[in-house]
């Protein structure tokens, strides 16, 4: 054998055994660990509706819990676990002044606590007054109406006399409109404890009203049957509590169209003549 051949066969072995000593290295070799740094938002527990939550139900056991809230946009209203560790079992004689929705904070001016005024009178606006009148389900949108939404009241009554056709003379017309409902079917008692329960068994409708506007409903409630028309959502969009406020008709409210104030007008034969109320 050639002294090159010999040369080039020894630089071969050297190499491959070069390459195996590295490759040995390299599996033994443990790989080196990551670190990943993870940005923590710090969080703090604070009290949520762990359900739906409808106006003037008591939050009993399990309808609210803590829940982690970042810590950053934890403001006053909200009731924390630091500042208040035993709310959950502090709130079972709690009502919802208005409603939560699952998920939403609790917030303590949104509660009528045990021992403040009674519940119809906490959640009736500033100036307004909360008066009853007598429903069915036919008069009632068919029992689709809840608390907080917002209706026009019509009456329907049937007039003296006969229609030319030999009928019955029955007249229907729009009393108020945009009115807030604030109970329906539900009275309100106090039992022997000293608490507020709703009862499912009443056939009124509880409204949000002005004086005014409570004397005529009153007034008129007992010339015929009152029925409720439920308005849409959309109607009260883009609106304060300010402003989206019930409306009475000119017929009843004496605007400068009805020299009649409060006068109901009824059509006998086409003819039209006013009803005093009062």
């Amino acid at each position: 054998m050639s002294k090159m051949r010999i040369i080039i066969l020894a630089a071969a072995v050297g190499s491959a055994a070069m390459a195996a000593m590295l490759a040995n290295g390299m599996i033994g070799k443990k790989p080196e660990k990551q670190v990943v740094e993870v940005n923590k938002v710090e969080t703090i527990p604070v009290l949520v509706a762990a359900k739906d939550i409808g106006l003037g139900d008591k939050l009993v056991a399990g309808t609210v819990i803590w829940k982690d809230w970042p810590k950053a946009n934890v403001t006053g209203s909200m009731i924390t676990q630091d500042a208040m560790p035993d709310a959950i079992s502090a709130m079972e004689k709690n009502r919802a002044r208005s409603a939560f929705a699952s998920g939403e904070t609790i917030m303590e001016q949104k509660l009528l606590k045990a021992g403040d005024a009674g519940f119809m009178s906490a959640i009736v606006r500033k100036g307004m007054r909360a008066i009853s009148v007598g429903i069915s389900v036919t008069s009632s949108a068919g029992g689709f109406i809840l608390p907080n939404d917002k209706v026009d009241v019509l009456l329907t009554r049937q007039l003296d006399g006969q229609s030319p056709s030999g009928g019955k003379n029955v007249v229907s017309e729009t009393v108020l409109t945009n009115v807030r409902v604030l109970a329906i079917n539900q009275t309100y008692k106090q039992d022997p404890t000293g608490e507020k329960v709703a009862l499912e068994d009443g056939k009124t409708a509880t409204l949000e009203l002005t004086p005014q506007q409570a004397e005529v409903i009153s007034t008129i409630e007992s010339v015929g049957e009152l029925s409720l028309a439920l308005r849409s959502i959309a109607d009260s969009e883009g609106k304060t509590p300010d402003t989206d406020l019930p409306a009475l008709s000119d017929r009843f409210s004496g605007g400068k169209n009805n020299k009649k104030g409060t006068d109901l007008m009824i059509m006998r034969y086409g003819v039209p003549s006013y009803t005093a109320y009062r």
